[in-house]
């Protein structure tokens, strides 16, 4: 397992509630970072035991004044802001559908929380990273679901996250020679709050053997793919989409 060193550094993490968010705020923890962490859910119990290395707010991203007060608080006690990981988002099986069927208000708030929440705290954080004058780097969410079209569509969910890439990649070229990266990752079949219709492990097992990696991907996965693109580590890596898929898009 490679480890890294973020002592003395500041991120924050949104969707920290649980899942890919839990996961990437828990390992900058333990590699020393302070954070800042975002979610509409509490606090889980993992997060425990960091003192004021952790901060943990709740509340709604897609919301300019929460982000702005919030993004401001949390940059003036640290000093800075030096990593951003942008992982909230909603999959809203049901009513998330054909663009031809859905109700467009569902079409509205997917974006509102995929892609506002995102150009928000983006927008809120990079002038804390350039205060320091040592740069610094986002993450952006996104999934390998962009890439293509889908037989049982969630037209709204893709659309908002291949709008993340789009931004991603944006904001890569904007803000490149201030030393501020900014990468997408795409997540391929992940096991987390958000697949709770994989609910059997006859369905687990289908799904594990589609990928050729053979297993379904974990929370851990991501934060590892996570990390090493918010560290030094890539520090010539910005502009990019990683897929973390177990080799998922071959077989698209």
């Amino acid at each position: 397992m490679l480890s890294y060193d973020f002592s003395g550094r500041h991120a924050v993490v949104t969707g920290a509630g649980g899942g890919m968010g839990e996961a990437i705020a828990l390992a900058l923890l333990k590699a020393g970072a302070a954070v800042t962490a975002i979610d509409l859910k509490p606090q889980p119990s993992t997060l425990d035991g960091f003192g004021d290395r952790l901060s943990f707010h709740q509340g709604d991203l897609s919301d300019a004044a929460f982000v702005d007060a919030t993004f401001a608080q949390a940059g003036e006690a640290r000093g800075s802001i030096d990593y951003l990981a942008n992982v909230a988002g909603v999959l809203w099986f049901g009513r998330d559908k054909s663009v031809l069927d859905m109700d467009m208000d569902t079409w509205d708030k997917v974006f509102s929380i995929n892609l506002r929440a995102v150009a928000l705290t983006s927008r809120a954080a990079v002038p804390f990273m350039r205060k320091t004058g040592r740069g610094g780097a986002m993450v952006h969410f996104s999934t390998i679901q962009w890439y293509r079209g889908d037989p049982n569509p969630q037209d709204a969910y893709q659309a908002s996250k291949a709008g993340v890439c789009a931004l991603s990649k944006s904001l890569a070229m904007q803000l490149a020679s201030e030393g501020i990266r900014s990468n997408a990752i795409c997540p391929g079949m992940t096991l987390t709050p958000l697949q709770a219709r994989w609910d059997n492990e006859d369905v687990l097992k289908a799904v594990a053997d589609y990928a050729p990696l053979g297993r379904i991907g974990t929370p851990q996965d991501m934060a590892n793919a996570a990390l090493f693109l918010l560290s030094d580590a890539s520090g010539y890596i910005t502009g990019i989409e990683l897929a973390v898929d177990g080799g998922l898009l071959m077989r698209m």
